[in-house]
């Protein structure tokens, strides 16, 4: 099997391993192909890089940029990216501001409910003061015992209709796809199987993100149960979306799946690396 991991993050956004540690424990597992793709950021890509070389692990320049559709957030990931480009780097620049005012209303949310200094706290857990995010409170939520894991931090604090949770308007699905694309890459749309999209709305997105020259869906991640593999195979074969594979890690005690720890894409599909 070709063990392609093309979605994970390093302590640039909300992973804990720096970007070298990441390119090891890739290498460890067998990947045979890699992507670092930190949320809304490329700082990472040049250590990733590096390091990649170093241990002799085919590398893949990448990025997960957030949006807002449909009033959701949804991710799209940017893969052969070029990240010097300048609409890419605006583009990031852009959809990174807002984040601390959106932190410190978390916190404020958080204190009403018993839990003072949130913010703070959640700053210990930051690699980049710019990327902090709901994970990073999560994780000050456990290490204070309010939880026991992150799973029942996000059950309970700072998704909709919970203390914590404060919406943001992150970049549009056009946005995301031309600045991908404008820097020779490829969207992909993550994780498909976790958006709380109804099936009607969900046909609209992929008819959109195709006419909008999107590529690939990813189908076989640490984010899908094995029942959503044959369905996410499905709409690629119906859509002709090239097919992506990845973990999504982020931590070794916080991920479903370490990396390179997927089974393999089906036969029915085309990898989105097949002519790479």
């Amino acid at each position: 099997m070709f063990n392609a991991d093309l979605h994970c993050h390093s302590n640039v956004s909300d992973g804990t391993l720096t970007p070298m540690a990441v390119a090891e424990r890739a290498k460890a597992n067998g990947v045979d192909i890699w992507a670092l793709t930190d949320h809304d950021e490329i700082n990472g890509i040049a250590a990733a890089r590096a390091a990649a070389a170093a241990l002799d692990l085919r590398y893949v320049s990448g990025v997960e940029i957030s949006i807002t559709w449909a009033n959701q957030t949804i991710h799209i990931v940017g893969l052969q990216i070029d990240e010097t480009n300048p609409q890419l780097l605006q583009g990031l620049a852009t959809t990174r501001g807002g984040r601390e005012r959106r932190a410190r209303e978390m916190a404020t949310q958080l204190a009403a409910v018993g839990i003072p200094g949130a913010f703070e706290g959640a700053l210990k857990h930051v690699g980049n003061p710019d990327l902090i995010s709901r994970t990073h409170f999560a994780r000050y939520l456990v290490e204070i015992g309010r939880c026991v894991d992150t799973s029942e931090v996000f059950r309970n604090f700072l998704t909709e209709g919970n203390p914590g949770y404060v919406p943001h308007r992150w970049a549009t699905l056009e946005q995301s796809v031309r600045w991908i694309r404008g820097a020779g890459g490829l969207a992909v749309v993550a994780h498909p199987g976790r958006y709380k999209l109804s099936s009607l709305a969900f046909g609209a997105f992929f008819d959109e993100f195709k006419q909008l020259g999107g590529s690939a869906i990813e189908v076989i991640t640490g984010s899908h149960t094995p029942d959503q593999y044959g369905y996410y195979v499905k709409v690629a074969v119906d859509y002709g979306f090239l097919a992506s594979r990845g973990s999504d890690f982020h931590s070794p005690t916080e991920s479903r799946v370490d990396l390179g720890g997927l089974p393999p894409l089906p036969d029915n599909v085309t990898p989105i690396w097949h002519d790479w």
